[in-house]
């Protein structure tokens, strides 16, 4: 464990690329220490030679998050390694397109067990650690989808309903111990989960001009472009470090006015 008593320590599930990247790289820039979960070794790799390049420790964990135990593993080893958790970022995520009527046992399955199970088993891990220490800041990553009818999206948009909610529980039950949950809703941003989803969004709607199609939603954007993957990161990082103590419990919307509602 580094000497230095006011590093912070912080964990960032699926860090092997785009968001998940970032908000780790801004946050090794901002001093602190990275653990990175996600299922893509190499990805993570790359993400881990970033931090180090920035000066930050970091401990990589390969593998399924939503394997029973997964979570606590990470954050037990983190604590051993570092002596506690100062940051937790649930970023991972899973979505896939699928008509109504067409849904299936499989995607629901996927899509909940990790965007919410393991989401909120995380939070619970996290807040034991950070209870001790009466201090430690949670970050969801939510999504203008729960709150909008999405039939062809309706597993992804449930999932991040429920994360709404375990980020209000998580925040009422760690307040007593000053320990702040607060959630982000990114807008589009050129993700390769973002690109894909929409890939596959056109292919059901039976458009066959991706571009058109692509530019047709970004109109829908009041602010008329597309977010940054940076500017979504660096609001998560205000959130994880700058935020004021007594912000908890909020839904912070970095839609570009999508999510005005």
């Amino acid at each position: 464990m580094t000497e230095n008593p006011t590093m912070k320590r912080a964990l960032v599930t699926g860090a092997a690329g785009g968001l998940g990247r970032e908000i780790a790289t801004q946050l090794a820039a901002r001093g602190c220490a990275i653990g990175l979960a996600d299922i893509d070794q190499k990805g993570s790799a790359e993400t881990a030679r970033l931090c180090h390049e920035l000066g930050a420790m970091t401990e990589m964990f390969v593998g399924d998050f939503t394997t029973e135990g997964a979570p606590e593993s990470a954050i037990d080893r983190l604590k051993t390694v570092w002596g506690g958790l100062d940051i937790l970022v649930n970023n991972a995520g899973y979505g896939v397109i699928e008509p109504f009527l067409d849904m299936t046992y499989k995607s629901w399955h996927r899509t909940l067990s990790l965007n919410t199970m393991t989401l909120a088993l995380a939070c619970s891990a996290a807040g034991r650690v950070m209870k001790e220490q009466r201090s430690g800041r949670i970050v969801n990553i939510t999504s203008p989808a729960s709150r909008m009818a999405l039939p062809d999206y309706a597993a992804y948009a449930a999932s991040k309903a429920g994360v709404d909610s375990i980020t209000r529980a998580a925040a009422a039950a760690l307040a007593p111990y000053g320990v702040l949950v607060n959630s982000l809703a990114p807008g589009m941003m050129d993700t390769d989960m973002q690109r894909s989803t929409e890939i596959d969004l056109a292919r059901v709607n039976g458009r066959s001009d991706i571009q058109a199609f692509l530019d047709e939603r970004t109109r829908r954007v009041p602010l008329g472009r597309r977010a940054e993957i940076s500017e979504v990161a660096g609001a998560v990082v205000w959130l994880c470090l700058d935020a004021p103590i007594y912000m908890t419990a909020e839904r912070l919307n970095m839609s570009g006015g999508m999510d005005k509602d």
